[in-house]
């Protein structure tokens, strides 16, 4: 664990729990593409730095899940690099309260606010193509958070953060957390127009051949369009949010927690919101209570 490879004449990750790209941009200088998930992950990419005798001049952070910037505020005050995300990922980085805030939906309780959840506080400016190294460019992954961003560098290397799973986290979770099912979709089918070299995702192997990127791609997909049938299906009568979160978590084998209530919960409603959209389903209320129903249904009031 947090054992540094390299890819090419210049592009390396560190091996961690997510995944950390590292790039050798002249001399001495590197910008690391996020961070680690806490102050203990930036010690050890801290490590890394000094045994090669590198200075760490930036970190270009993907996006603001506490896994991806946790080591933001330990490397930032040892170092004084400079941080960057880009447009909402900013705010958050800038604001990690907003992340539990916002999985919540309100005031998130204790149990909410620990490291999984809740990085520290770093100083973050706002990510542009005119602070990246020569010859490196952004690429926009949005869906699993709102303003996801990957890179690509001169020699090839994609790195392209949380924008789809392993096989083993598919078959194990079934559903997993994101932002937008839509904006995921038309991600993983940009991804699978990509051109690189290596593709270095955070959660899933590092791949060389397009055709691993692509086949994983489709199954994360295919995954996603059976999410949404479940949950079509489960609205087939009217449900609750609560009662459908349940069954939810009934139907993929998981185990209800604070965690895993704030990060599935915040993901059915976003799946919710996309199937509303596309007219699959609707709501209406009823003594106080808020229904989910499929558009085949017969809700008492359309929404």
């Amino acid at each position: 664990m947090y054992e540094l490879i390299q890819v090419s004449d210049h592009d390396y990750y560190i091996d961690c729990p997510a995944r950390i790209g590292l790039v050798r941009v002249g001399g001495s200088e590197v910008v690391l593409i996020d961070s680690g998930n806490d102050k203990d992950a930036g010690k050890k990419v801290y490590r890394i730095l000094e045994s090669n005798g590198w200075n760490l001049h930036a970190i270009l952070n993907t996006h603001s899940h506490a896994d991806h910037i946790g080591g933001n505020h330990f490397l930032q005050e040892k170092t004084g690099c400079k941080i960057y995300a880009k447009g909402m990922e900013c705010v958050y980085s800038n604001t990690p309260l907003l992340e539990p805030t916002g999985l919540y939906g309100g005031r998130p309780f204790k149990e909410l606010k620990n490291k999984f959840l809740l990085a520290k506080e770093s100083r973050v400016l706002p990510l542009t193509s005119d602070v990246l190294p020569a010859g490196m460019e952004i690429l926009d992954l949005p869906g699993h958070c709102f303003d996801m961003v990957g890179f690509r560098t001169k020699e090839g290397t994609a790195y392209i953060a949380d924008s789809l799973s392993s096989e083993e986290t598919l078959a194990k979770c079934g559903i997993g957390y994101l932002w937008d099912p839509k904006m995921t979709l038309e991600t993983l089918a940009y991804l699978k127009m990509l051109d690189a070299a290596c593709f270095v995702p955070s959660h899933a192997p590092v791949m060389t051949e397009k055709e691993q990127l692509v086949r994983l791609a489709d199954e994360n997909i295919d995954e996603i369009m059976a999410i949404k049938e479940k949950i079509l299906e489960l609205c087939g009568v009217p449900v609750t949010f609560e009662a459908l979160l349940k069954q939810v978590f009934d139907a993929y084998h998981l185990r209800m927690s604070a965690q895993q209530y704030a990060l599935i919960g915040s993901t059915l409603r976003s799946y919710l919101s996309c199937l509303y959209e596309e007219n699959k389903i609707t709501y209406y209320f009823e003594d106080n209570q808020m229904f989910w129903q499929t558009q085949t249904g017969m809700p008492k009031e359309e929404a």
